[in-house]
C-alpha cells in the first residue's frame, strides 16, 4: 500500500516531490545543453510536462509556490549583484540614452498592438508593454567568455539594464496600485513619500549596516549569507509595506549591497551557488507548472498573442539598438552586441507577467504567449551575441598590438596561520581572473632536528587555513621549505615557482634588537627583484570606501609601475571602491591617464604635492574606512628617496590603528639593492646604509634606556 500511495498521481509524498524536482534541476540543462537551448527553457518546459496542465505529476501547492516566490525575490536579487557599478558610472550618459529607448519604445509599440489591435484593456496593455521593455542579460556569459565585455557596446546594454528594469518595476508598482485601488491624490503621495522612505533605508541604511556586520562579525559557517539572505526579504517586506512589490525590494538590497559583496568572494560564491542550484530552478520550475499550452491549440487567438508579442518585442529591441548605434557612432557589431543581450526575455519578464497573472490582469493566452516569447527571445539572443562577438573579439585583436604578458604566479609566505585568510583573499583580489596559475602559501621551517614533525604541523595547519579559498573556486596550492633561515626559504621558493609577485604581512611593531640589528631576512630584497606587497590588513577588504595610493616622485618610471596598477585596479576592481592618487604635481596627470588606460574602469580621485607628504599628517587625516598603499621603492632606483628608509618607523608610530600596504614595484635584475625584509613576526622593510644603521643604533639606544627623541 505504500508502493501505491508513492506513485499515485499527482505525487504527495514531499521526499518524492523534493526528489523529482532535483532530478529535474540535475538532468534538465544536461539534456538541453545538447540541444544547444539556454536551460532555462529546459525548466521551464519541464515545469510545463510535469505540472497539473500537463501530466499532473506535481500540483502547483504551498511548498512549490513558497520555493518558487523564494526563487523570484533571488533572482532579482542577483540581478542587481551582478551589475558593474563602475561601468555604469563611466557610461552613465550613454547608458541613460540607451535605457531611455529600450525602455520607451518596446512601452510605445507594445501598448498601441496590445490595446489597438489584441483588443486588451489599458491596464493589461500596460502591463504586457512593459514586460516588452525588460531584459535579462542572459547571453553575457558569451561575451565575457570571448573577452570583449570591457567593449563600450557592452557596458552601455549592461548599464541600459538598470535603468530600464528599475522603470518598468516603478511602473509595476503603479499598475498594482490602480488594480487595487484608485489613482486618486491620496495614492500618489502615498507612493511618493513611502516610496522616499523606503529608498532611503534600503539604498543607505543597508549599506552602513553591512559594512558594520561585515567588520564586526567574524565569518563563522554560513553567518554572513544569512545575513545577505536576511537583507534580501526584508527589504521584499519594506516593499510591501511601501505599496511596492517585493521583488522592487530585492533588487534595490542587490544594488545597495552590491559593492560590499565581491564578484570573487566566499560570499558572492556562496549566494550564487545556492541560488542557481536551488531557487531560481524552483521559480522556473513553478512558472512553467502555470502554463497550459493546450490553450494554444485551442483557436487562433492564443497563437495571435503569442506570434505578435513575440515580433513586437524583438522588433523594439532592435530599432532601441539602433538608434543607439547611430547617436554613439557604433559599428554594425556593436550595434549587434547590443541588440543580442537587451533581446532576451527572461527573469524581470517572468515576474512582471506572473505577478500580472495572479492578480488577474492577463489570461492564460498572454502567459503561454509569454513562454513561447521567452524560448525564442533566448535563443535569438544567444545567436546574435555568440555571431556578432566572435567577429569583434577577431576585429579588436586586429586593431591591438600583440601583447607580451608575463606569467603571473603569486606567492605569499606565511608566518602566522591565523592572518593567512586575509592575505590570500588580497592575492585573489588582485590576481588576473584570465591567469590559469595557482596562488602559492608558503610555510618556511628551519633545518633542524624537529624539521620533519614541524614540516608536518605546517603542512596540516596551512592547508587548513586556506581551505575557505575552495568555496570561490580559487586555485590554491600550498608549499612548505625547509631551509636554514626564512629568507632562502622564500628565495629558493621565488626561483623555483617562477614567482612574480610576493604578497607578505607585517605586524607594524619594531622591536629594539630589529632596530639594532636588522631583520633575519636582510637579504630578501637584495636578491629578488619582483613586486612586493607589504601588507597589514585590519579590516575585510570588502568594506573599505576608497584606496587611498601615494607615490613618491618618478615612480612611473619603474620597471614594474604598470603591474603595480593593474594589481590596484583589480583589487578596486573587485571589492567596489574608488581609487585616490596622491603624487607629485609632476607626475599627477601622467598617473591617472595610466590608470586611465588599463581596465577595469574605476572611478579615479587625485592630489598633488610639492614635498612627499608628512606620513604623521597623512595618518592625521586617515580613515578606518580606507586603505593606503604607499609605492615604495628600492635603493638606487629611479624613484628611491632616502626618507624611505624612515617609512617602517614611522607606519609602526602612526598607522597602528589603519590598513596599509606598501608597494616595491619589480625590477630589472640590476636594479635589485640592498636591502632587508620582515615577514609577520619577522617584519618585512628595507633599511639601507651604514650611516643609516648608525642613525637607526642611536635612536634604539634612546628608546632602550627611555630617553626622549
Amino acid at each position: 500500500m505504500k508502493i501505491l500511495s508513492i506513485i499515485t498521481l499527482p505525487l504527495e509524498d514531499p521526499v518524492v516531490i523534493f526528489t523529482l524536482v532535483l532530478l529535474i534541476i540535475l538532468l534538465s540543462p544536461i539534456v538541453f545543453r545538447k540541444l544547444r537551448i539556454p536551460s532555462i527553457i529546459g525548466l521551464l518546459l519541464a515545469g510545463v510536462v510535469i505540472g497539473p496542465n500537463g501530466l499532473n505529476i506535481l500540483l502547483r501547492d504551498s511548498s512549490i509556490i513558497l520555493f518558487g516566490t523564494v526563487g523570484l525575490l533571488y533572482i532579482m536579487f542577483m540581478a542587481a549583484l551582478e551589475i558593474d557599478m563602475g561601468h555604469f558610472k563611466k557610461n552613465s550618459y550613454k547608458s541613460g540614452v540607451f535605457g531611455l529607448f529600450t525602455f520607451l519604445i518596446p512601452l510605445s509599440l507594445g501598448f498601441v498592438v496590445c490595446h489597438y489591435l489584441l483588443d486588451f484593456s489599458i491596464t493589461t496593455s500596460f502591463l504586457i508593454a512593459s514586460m516588452f521593455s525588460t531584459h535579462t542579460l542572459i547571453s553575457y556569459p558569451i561575451v565575457s567568455n570571448l573577452g570583449i565585455s570591457k567593449d563600450e557596446s557592452v557596458t552601455v546594454t549592461v548599464g541600459g539594464t538598470i535603468i530600464t528594469d528599475t522603470a518598468v518595476l516603478m511602473m509595476l508598482a503603479v499598475i498594482v496600485g490602480s488594480t487595487k485601488g484608485s489613482l486618486d491624490m491620496i495614492f500618489w503621495i502615498r507612493m511618493i513619500v513611502s516610496l522616499v522612505v523606503f529608498a532611503v533605508i534600503i539604498l543607505y541604511g543597508y549599506p552602513a549596516l553591512a559594512r558594520w556586520f561585515f567588520r564586526n562579525m567574524p565569518e563563522i559557517g554560513s553567518n554572513q549569507y544569512v545575513f545577505v539572505l536576511a537583507l534580501v526579504f526584508i527589504a521584499g517586506i519594506l516593499a510591501e509595506l511601501a505599496g511596492l512589490e517585493p521583488i522592487i525590494g530585492a533588487f534595490l538590497a542587490g544594488l545597495a549591497v552590491n559593492r560590499l559583496i565581491p564578484s570573487n568572494s566566499v560570499l558572492m560564491n556562496r549566494i550564487e551557488f545556492v541560488g542557481n542550484a536551488i531557487f531560481i530552478p524552483f521559480f522556473l520550475i513553478s512558472v512553467g507548472m502555470l502554463v497550459d499550452l493546450r490553450v494554444v491549440f485551442q483557436g487562433s487567438q492564443a497563437l495571435i498573442v503569442a506570434f505578435s508579442m513575440t515580433i513586437v518585442a524583438i522588433f523594439s529591441k532592435w530599432i532601441a539598438a539602433f538608434l543607439t548605434q547611430k547617436i554613439f557612432r557604433y559599428n554594425s557589431l556593436q550595434r549587434k552586441i547590443i541588440f543580442g543581450l537587451s533581446s532576451s526575455h527572461a527573469a524581470a519578464t517572468l515576474a512582471v507577467i506572473l505577478i500580472g497573472y495572479e492578480l488577474g490582469i492577463i489570461d492564460d493566452n498572454v502567459l503561454n504567449g509569454t513562454i513561447i516569447l521567452i524560448l525564442i527571445t533566448c535563443l535569438a539572443s544567444s545567436f546574435v551575441t555568440e555571431h556578432s562577438g566572435r567577429k569583434l573579439a577577431i576585429e579588436s585583436t586586429l586593431q591591438k598590438p600583440p601583447e607580451v604578458s608575463r606569467v603571473e604566479r603569486i606567492l605569499v609566505p606565511v608566518a602566522n596561520p591565523k592572518n593567512v585568510s586575509r592575505l590570500i583573499e588580497l592575492a585573489i583580489y588582485i590576481k588576473d581572473l584570465t591567469s590559469p596559475e595557482p596562488i602559492y602559501p608558503l610555510s618556511v621551517i628551519k633545518d633542524s632536528e624537529e624539521a620533519e614533525a614541524q614540516l608536518q604541523d605546517a603542512n596540516k595547519q596551512l592547508t587548513e587555513s586556506v581551505a575557505f579559498a575552495r568555496d570561490v573556486n580559487a586555485n590554491i596550492m600550498p608549499v612548505t621549505r625547509v631551509d636554514l633561515n626564512v629568507s632562502n626559504g622564500i628565495n629558493r621558493a621565488i626561483r623555483e615557482l617562477f614567482i612574480t609577485t610576493v604578497i607578505l604581512g607585517w605586524n607594524a611593531k619594531i622591536t629594539t634588537r630589529q632596530w639594532i640589528f636588522g631583520s633575519i631576512l636582510d637579504q630578501l630584497l637584495e636578491r629578488m627583484n619582483q613586486m612586493i606587497m607589504v601588507c597589514k590588513i585590519l579590516e575585510p577588504l570588502n568594506t573599505f570606501r576608497q584606496i587611498v595610493v601615494i607615490y613618491t616622485k618618478a615612480a612611473q618610471y619603474e620597471l614594474g609601475f604598470p603591474e603595480s596598477i593593474a594589481a590596484l585596479k583589480r583589487l578596486a576592481f573587485q571589492i567596489g571602491t574608488t581609487i585616490k592618487i596622491i603624487a607629485h604635481e609632476e607626475d599627477v596627470n601622467f598617473i591617472v591617464n595610466s590608470y586611465s588606460k588599463q581596465s577595469p574602469y574605476i572611478e579615479l580621485n587625485s592630489e598633488s604635492f610639492t614635498n612627499f607628504p608628512d606620513l604623521r599628517n597623512i595618518s592625521n587625516t586617515a580613515k578606518t574606512s580606507n586603505l593606503c598603499v604607499f609605492m615604495s621603492a628600492r635603493k638606487l632606483t629611479i624613484s628611491y628617496e632616502r626618507f624611505l628608509d624612515e617609512m617602517p618607523y614611522l607606519l609602526s608610530k602612526y598607522f597602528e590603528k589603519y590598513s596599509f600596504i606598501v608597494v616595491y614595484p619589480r625590477q630589472s635584475p640590476r636594479s635589485s639593492t640592498q636591502s632587508s625584509l620582515q615577514l609577520d613576526e619577522y617584519s618585512v622593510f628595507p633599511y639601507h646604509e651604514n650611516l643609516t644603521r648608525i642613525s637607526r643604533i642611536v635612536r634604539g639606544a634612546k628608546r632602550l634606556f627611555g630617553l626622549k627623541k
